[in-house]
């Protein structure tokens, strides 16, 4: 990936409304037919194949497809927030994306600090990628960790047209535990591999890939897709669906209050990611917002309400360059390009 760090083009234009009621449906159902999806708006098939080819051809939108390392308890989740040398951010936030082991990394106010979120085996490996080839990126001078705990809430539970909550969402918000992660097989781990190239594959071509039937990879696929294990969603750019301002929180909470704590959180809509973590400050979470005096009303209202808390801090986005493993390869463009 190449970037010279000077502005980028304009971004495409903003969505109609009939771009937006087709991706509210895809929100919840992202392998809805076109048929399906048109007839529920009363226009033409082609219109919304057309429509979604524009969006995914100039990088708005895109699907994804991933199984969720968090709750399958496959290695560790490590939130980085990696100190830079003054004119160093930018270089150093490129080389993180680059990685293949980190699923996201952003730049936002306060600290000269890259934030980025890190995928790796175990703490042994954890150790030699911080003190090795993270500490050796020029321009890094420090390096702070927290491992995930708990995962909570991601962005596959955000919803921006303010549709019901998802299950997961629900369940934290009452204070329930999620239930059993699934045993996950290889012909799943083909199964997602599959999606993962192209969301929307069809049956037919699913099932020849996998070598079983079609009721067979139907039924795996309805499996998999019920549960919290896979996130298989339309992806879209915060700031393209009009909630251009992104937050980043950072909480310590008592552990007492602390799941008062979290269920607090997890009923408000704004909210897209919410984990506990190692470290004082146990809580991470963003959110979206339409713009920052939102980002004002949002902490001053919502975290006064919350007990137990010894520490707050929120800093705003200013440029992500990487999103659920994809690095983005221009500001406010939308692009992406694979690590």
């Amino acid at each position: 990936m190449a970037d010279s760090g000077k502005p980028s083009e304009a971004a495409p234009s903003a969505l109609d409304a009939l771009d937006h009621a087709i991706l509210r449906l895809l929100a919840r159902d992202p392998r809805a037919a076109w048929a399906d999806v048109a007839g529920r708006l009363d226009v033409h098939e082609r219109t919304v194949a057309r429509r979604l080819d524009r969006l995914i051809g100039s990088g708005l939108v895109r699907f994804t497809a991933f199984l969720v390392p968090e709750y399958l308890g496959e290695g560790l989740v490590v939130e980085l927030a990696v100190r830079c040398a003054p004119g160093k951010l930018h270089a150093v936030a490129l080389a993180l994306a680059r990685r293949p082991d980190t699923r996201s990394v952003d730049v936002a106010t306060g600290s000269p600090e890259v934030l980025a979120e890190v995928l790796v085996p175990g703490p042994e490996q954890l150790l030699t990628t911080v003190d090795g080839s993270i500490a050796g990126i020029p321009g890094v001078t420090d390096v702070h960790t927290a491992v995930v705990l708990r995962l909570l809430l991601t962005a596959n539970d955000w919803d921006p047209y303010r549709q019901a909550p998802t299950p997961s969402r629900r369940r934290v918000a009452e204070g329930g535990a999620l239930p059993e992660p699934l045993v996950v097989d290889e012909l799943d781990r083909h199964l997602v591999a599959l999606l993962e190239r192209d969301a929307r594959i069809p049956m037919a071509r699913l099932a020849r890939e996998l070598c079983v039937s079609e009721t067979t990879a139907r039924r795996r696929l309805a499996r998999l897709m019920d549960s919290h294990v896979l996130h298989l969603r339309l992806h879209a750019e915060p700031g393209v669906l009009g909630f251009p301002v992104e937050a980043r929180f950072r909480l310590s909470v008592e552990h007492r209050a602390l799941d008062m704590a979290v269920r607090r959180l997890a009923r408000e809509s704004d909210v897209r990611h919410l984990v506990i973590t190692t470290g004082r400050a146990n809580v991470l979470g963003y959110s979206s917002h339409r713009s920052a005096q939102d980002v004002h009303d949002f902490t001053t209202r919502v975290f006064a309400e919350l007990d137990g808390v010894t520490g707050a801090e929120a800093a705003l986005l200013l440029r992500s360059y990487k999103r659920a493993g994809v690095v983005v390869t221009g500001p406010g463009t939308g692009r992406t390009a694979r690590a």
